[in-house]
């Protein structure tokens, strides 16, 4: 490992932090009528995304389909079973109910998607066909499901009327 794939690394996950920081200045900007500022973090969070692909290329890091499946497998895995779980106990140590609120229902997500890409995964190498359906998204814990919303999320409570549809 060298230096230069350490600084890719590093700017890879700058670039990527500031798209979504930008991107939710912008939601701020728009719910204060500032519609120029709104579009000003927009256009920043955008290119801040070419750089984040510049680098994540620059890396090699985009394999096969199999391959991206399976890094999916064992990040979400590593999320789940020990990245979130330490996170919960500190928050709770700490008595931050907010942070250990996030954390749990990240934590929950992320065994989901950790078992959906495994179903995928497992399909793929099997050469079958996928079957062909949306996903829905719970815009307040993430929680990710294949066919129809829930009535209700699973994991936080909001109504599934409010999920995101994703095509």
């Amino acid at each position: 490992m060298t230096k230069t794939d350490d600084n890719l690394r590093e700017a890879f996950a700058g670039e990527s932090q500031a798209n979504r920081r930008y991107t939710f200045f912008a939601e701020k900007a728009e719910k204060e009528g500032l519609k120029q500022v709104a579009r000003l973090f927009r256009a920043a969070a955008e290119a801040e995304t070419v750089h984040a692909r510049n680098h994540f290329n620059a890396m090699d890091a985009v394999g096969s389909s199999v391959d991206n499946l399976s890094a999916g497998v064992i990040g979400e895995h590593l999320e789940f079973t020990r990245m979130y779980p330490v996170m919960i106990d500190k928050a709770a140590e700490e008595e931050n109910a907010r942070a250990q609120k996030s954390f749990e229902w990240a934590n929950a997500v992320e065994e989901i998607h950790y078992n959906l890409y495994q179903e995928m995964l497992k399909l793929i190498k099997a050469k079958q066909t996928p079957k062909d359906e949306v996903y829905y998204v719970c815009p307040v814990c993430g929680n990710t499901v294949a066919g129809n919303a829930p009535d209700t999320c699973s994991i936080c409570g909001t109504p599934g009327s409010k999920f995101k549809k994703i095509e």
